[in-house]
Formats: C-alpha cells, structure tokens, sequence
C-alpha cells in the first residue's frame, strides 16, 4: 500500500509538473513573440508619425520664412526702383526686416548699387555668385540659396520698373531666424518627440528641450529655402517605442515570475501535503499493526494460562498462584495499551480532560513502579527507586501522571538491551516537580530527539524496529506534561541509556481542560 501511495506520489508531481511547465512555456513564448511584434509596429507606427510631424514642421517653416522673404524683395525691387538706390531707405528696410544679416544689391555689370561699400570677403563671393548665373536667370528672374562657409546666401534676380535686372543678395541672421522662425512654429508643437533643426554641419540650430541622450527617430530636409538643413524628431530618454516595450516586457516577466513562482509554490505544498498524508497513513498503519500485535501478545498469554489453569494441571497451590499473578499482570498490561489508545483518541478529537486536585507523590511513583514488578523481574532488571523525603502534596491530575510514569517504564523496559537497569526518581527542582525514569539501554540519536514526541513516530533503526509498541506513548506523555503547565525532556546517547524527566509545576494550577493534540 505504502508503495503503491509513493508511486501516486510521483506521478502526479511529474504531471503536476508537466501540467505547469508546459503551459507556461507557451505562455511565455507568445508573450515574446507579442511583445516583438507590438515593438516592430509600434516603432514603425512611431517613426511614421515623427517623420509626417517633421515634413509638417519643414513645410511650415518654409512657409513662414518664404513669405518673409518674398515680402522683403518685392519692397527692395520698389526701393531700388523708385528711390535710384536711396541707400537710407534701404538701410530702414534692411533695419525692419530682422532675419537679413547684410544686404547687397550690384546690376548685371556688377556695379554696387546698395551698400557703398563691400564687407569681408562678400566681393569675392557676389563676383562669383554673378557669373554663375545663367542668361535665362537675367531674363525672367527667379531666387536662388547658396550655402557660403557657415552662412546661408539667398540671391535673387530682380526686375525694376523700368524693366533692368539687378541681382540683390541677402546673408540670412541665424539668430533672427532661429528666434523668429523656428522657435514660433517648431516651440507649439505638440508631440511626444523633441523637435530640432541641425545645419549642413549637423550641428543643432534649434531644439524645443535638449536632445542630450535623446534617440533620433526621423530627420527630413528643408529643400531649397534650407540647403542641407533638415528637421530632426528625437525621442525623449525613456519614451521610444523600444524603451515603452522594455517595460512592459519587464512588467511582463515580472508578473509571468510571480504567476510562475505561485504555481511552483502551490504544487510544493500540495507534494508535500500529500507527501505527509502518505507518511500519515503509513504510520498509522503501522500504529494498527502494532497496536494488533500488543493486544494479541497479552491475550494469548491470558488464554494458555487461562486453559491450563481450567483443565487442572496445576496440582501446587503455588503454581496457580503465580499463574494467577501472571493473568493479573498481562490484564494490567492490556489496560494500559487500552487505555493509551482511548486516551489518544480523546486527544485527537478534543476530549481529553484532566482533573486537578493536590495528590502525594510518593505512593504515586511507587505503585506505578510496582505494577511493573512482574516484567521487571522476568527480564532480569536492577530496579532503583528514590523520591526525595520532602516531598508532599502536589496539584495533579493522578491517573493521568500515572499513565505518563508507566509508558516511560514500559519504554525504559523495552529498549533496555543487555544492561538491564531502571532509576526511578521523583524529587522537586525549583518550582517544578521533577519525575525521572533512566535506563542504560540502547540511547536514542541526537537527530532524533526531538522527533520522538510526535504521534506514531518511532525511531527509525534496526534494533528499535523489532520491539513492540504503538507509537503514541511519548506523545501521550509531553501531552499530559503540557496540559499541566510542564514539559518534558530526554537526554540520550546512543548505547548508552536514556533519562526522560517529566516536569510539572510543583505550585498549584487551575484545573482546566486541554483540547491541543501534540505535534507531528
């Protein structure tokens, strides 16, 4: 029976762990393949919407600084037409107009018409802008944008009133057009990226925040207004699709370990519930067999010397009386197993009561070592009996003390081996009352010591294993210890010999009942 249980045992914690570990594993694996393909999606998703805000910013800023520009060239054409290049005028235009840098105007020979005087290196640069510019260009007149050194050029081809052409050029004010443009139409945008503006050099002309640590996600070119200048999106640390992923990945995995580590957890304790249960079982069919075995053992004496005595065989008088001392004995014997069973039982189902009232410990002690006279002297032993002259009148419940005092004798006989000696004592220590039964029998193992009290354990060696017994005696006994307010202990050592002292107070207690069963 106990195999066929170890066997259930171990298949259901192989399909309970089957039962676990696959369905997780596919949770977690479509969990991932989820998860990566939300983060392929949404970062595509996200680069799209960051590149259409880009192309939209472009296309405003373009815009705004088109119309800027268009207006500033159509009153130049009307300056430089009505006024002959009246330099103040001009000088009022190019003052109102914060996003021209410097203004140059020469006629198609390359005459300088506005200012009077050239600036730095600007000669050299309008001398070749001029003959780069093509005869239709003179013509019909157009604009074009010119990156020079670090500045941008915007040269246009102008036709006054009286139909001449002059080539007008403008340095653009980084800073105007920074603070003019870009920071009214990029600074409103609301998004979950940073938009920035870099140069041709890639260095950042305008950014809404910092775009330190920031990742870049889209970038889209200005066109001809801007050469080489571009709209840059990045994504704020922390907030790209990858990092949003991350998270939820993380949360994820934390909450798939937490699941995980619940279920782990339940199938513990359900192994090892029904791993106890199975030990439970084993032991109390091993507390049946045992128990079978006692009550059989002292019956079959009861019934030979029962039927000898029946049938007249026994012609001395002194014979039928140390047959009849035998009977009397077995009988008492098989009280005590009756009665330690009976008493379990109370104890297992919450009935075991205890009545206190004050007893003398003296005849206590003697009588319960006396009822063992019989097995005693059969088996040879040295019996030693001492309670202290002092000792008087003690709270306790007497049968159950009683009871307690003959399992530690019967145990004391049982293990005892071949050196067959019992000490009894019975004296007050402090405030206890200190009741010891020592043998110098076969010892019980340090490992074990504190596992001898639980019901139906027995010590788990070849030479205990052969001995009568059901297992619940020293249960019986640190249960009776504790309903009074004590304890009981052992000291051991293997080959040896054992000392069990019951420990009760000696000051008296209120009588009470106790409905705990002992550990195990």
């Amino acid at each position: 029976m106990t195999l066929r249980m170890a066997a259930s045992l171990g298949r259901f914690s192989t399909f309970a762990l089957l039962a676990i570990a696959v369905p997780a594993a596919i949770v977690a694996v479509l969990g991932y393949v989820s998860l990566r393909q939300w983060e392929r999606s949404a970062e595509l998703l996200f680069r799209e919407q960051a590149r259409d805000m880009a192309s939209m910013a472009a296309e405003k800023v373009v815009m705004m600084l088109r119309h800027a520009e268009d207006d500033l060239f159509q009153q130049l054409a009307q300056h430089v037409g009505a006024a002959a290049g009246d330099p103040a005028a001009l000088d009022a235009l190019v003052a109102g107009s914060p996003l021209v840098d410097r203004l140059y105007v020469c006629d198609r020979g390359g005459a300088l018409l506005y200012p009077g005087a050239w600036r730095d290196d600007d000669a050299r640069v309008f001398g070749t802008l001029r003959a780069e510019v093509p005869s239709a260009l003179w013509e019909r007149g157009g604009r074009r944008q010119i990156i020079v050194g670090d500045r941008v050029l915007v040269a246009a081809v102008l036709r006054l009133r009286d139909g001449a052409p002059v080539l007008a050029g403008l340095f653009r004010n980084v800073e105007a057009l920074r603070r003019e443009v870009l920071a009214k139409t990029l600074g409103g945008l609301e998004a979950p990226t940073i938009a920035a503006v870099l140069d041709h050099r890639d260095r950042t002309v305008y950014a809404r925040t910092a775009v330190t640590g920031a990742e870049p996600v889209a970038t889209v070119a200005f066109g001809d207004e801007l050469p080489r200048w571009r709209v840059a999106m990045y994504a704020e640390p922390g907030r790209s699709p990858r990092d949003a992923i991350r998270r939820q990945v993380t949360i994820f995995t934390a909450a798939f370990g937490v699941l995980v580590a619940i279920l782990v957890a339940g199938i513990a304790a359900t192994w090892r519930l029904m791993r106890r249960e199975t030990e439970m079982a084993r032991l109390k069919a091993d507390f049946v067999a045992n128990v079978s075995h006692d009550l059989k053992t002292p019956l079959s004496v009861i019934r030979m010397f029962g039927e000898t005595l029946e049938m007249g065989r026994l012609t001395s008088e002194t014979q039928r009386q140390e047959y009849y001392r035998v009977i009397t004995r077995e009988t008492e014997r098989l009280s005590r197993l009756i009665d330690n069973v009976l008493d379990f039982s109370r104890i297992e189902g919450g009935r075991r009561r205890y009545d206190m009232a004050p007893t003398v410990v003296e005849p206590l002690v003697r009588e319960t070592v006396e009822a063992f006279a019989y097995p005693l002297a059969q088996g040879g032993f040295k019996v030693d009996v001492r309670v202290a002259a002092e000792l008087g009148e003690v709270t306790m419940d007497a049968d159950a003390v009683r009871q307690a005092l003959a399992n530690l004798v019967d145990n004391a006989i049982k293990y005892s081996a071949d050196r067959r000696v019992l000490h009894v004592e019975a004296a007050i220590v402090g405030d206890h009352l200190a009741i010891g039964v020592e043998d110098e029998g076969i010892g019980v193992a340090p490992a074990e010591q504190s596992r001898i009290f639980e019901k139906f354990y027995r010590v788990g060696r070849s030479d205990t294993q052969g001995r009568r017994g059901s297992g619940v005696g020293l249960a019986l006994v640190r249960h009776v210890a504790e309903a009074h307010g004590g304890r009981v202990t052992v000291k051991s050592e293997p080959g040896r010999g054992s000392r069990f002292t019951l420990w009760l107070p000696a000051t008296p207690v209120v009588p009470a009942s106790d409905d705990t069963e002992p550990d195990g």
